[in-house]
């Protein structure tokens, strides 16, 4: 118990330093809101007007420490561009955002644990310097280009798709499954690569160890020994690993949006960015931050779990 109120409070204390980051990252940089929605050419009183009415006459911590109470409440100002307020801009595009992350988080476990496990049991050389070679060059790979392919290769070349034509989620859940599910993949590919060649090694440390030899001299299969002693214990790790790809898989849904044009967040931050909408800009960069922590301290609980031995240290 002590040992989770420390992570707790780590955990706690992290969010605000994460909060105070993504606030004052758009205090610093040169670019001024008032300039950019008033233009070169506004007067001093009008953008003087226009900084009162933003607030941003007042003491940078002053306006911190009112943003950080609204977002505690769930209200993350008001949109530059669009005079309405974020939150209502967010609960548009998060659902999309987090379906998207859903499907590759699912397509990256239903691929790559029997991969791996295939991966590492495989005899032959061929086969295995086969998978050690598809492994690095899918890694090397980053996930735009891989989508840039899959739109050719299932868009234009099969048309199983028509890249382009997102259907919302708001007219037709399966229409819109149905087209999430090639950029899903495109982000899932890359993780699928990693844990496999993490499973392949994990399950070839396993099957080198002593107990196994002592189970095999006894006469038990390879095959039962893969499965009930090997794999459970090489999945440990596995299972963090996959854990923790769950925020790389988030991040990777912003560009991936752009590839397949999905109105999800990631569109909604790069227009925002273009346009200096900095509540906009920084509601995000704070969601995408706290959800990447929250994952890790959600990742460090389920090692902790899954082996006593992180527990005792």
């Amino acid at each position: 118990m002590r040992q989770l109120l420390k992570k707790l409070a780590a955990l706690i204390i992290t969010l605000f330093i994460v909060s105070l980051l993504a606030f004052l990252a758009f205090q610093i940089i040169p670019e001024d809101p008032v300039t950019h929605l008033l233009g070169t050419e506004a007067t001093p009183e009008a953008a003087a007007e226009l900084r009162a009415q933003l607030g941003l006459d007042r003491p940078v911590l002053v306006r911190y420490f009112s943003w950080l109470a609204g977002v505690l409440r769930g209200d993350f100002g008001e949109s530059y561009s669009y005079h309405m307020p974020v939150a209502d801009m967010l609960s548009d595009k998060l659902p999309l955002t987090a379906l998207l992350t859903g499907l590759s988080f699912l397509f990256t476990v239903l691929l790559s644990i029997p991969l791996g496990v295939l991966a590492g049991s495989v005899r032959s050389r061929f086969l295995d310097n086969l998978f050690a070679a598809l492994d690095q060059m899918v890694m090397s790979v980053p996930p735009f280009f891989i989508g840039m392919l899959v739109c050719w290769l299932f868009g234009l070349v099969l048309r199983l798709f028509t890249p382009g034509a997102y259907v919302s989620y708001q007219d037709s859940w399966s229409g819109c499954i149905a087209y999430l599910i090639f950029p899903a993949l495109s982000i899932a590919l890359p993780r699928v690569a990693m844990t496999v060649k993490l499973l392949r090694g994990a399950i070839r440390h396993e099957m080198e160890q002593d107990y196994i030899r002592t189970s095999r001299s006894r006469g038990a299969g390879r095959a039962w020994l893969l499965f009930r002693h090997a794999l459970p214990n090489a999945l440990i790790p596995v299972i963090t690993f996959m854990a923790v790809s769950l925020a790389e898989i988030m991040t990777a849904s912003i560009v991936i949006e752009q590839v397949f044009t999905v109105p999800g967040v990631g569109r909604l931050l790069l227009a925002s960015i273009s346009n200096g909408d900095f509540p906009v800009v920084q509601a995000i960069v704070l969601i995408l931050a706290a959800w990447i922590v929250l994952i890790n301290f959600a990742a460090d609980l389920l090692n902790g779990l899954a082996d006593p031995r992180v527990r005792l240290g």
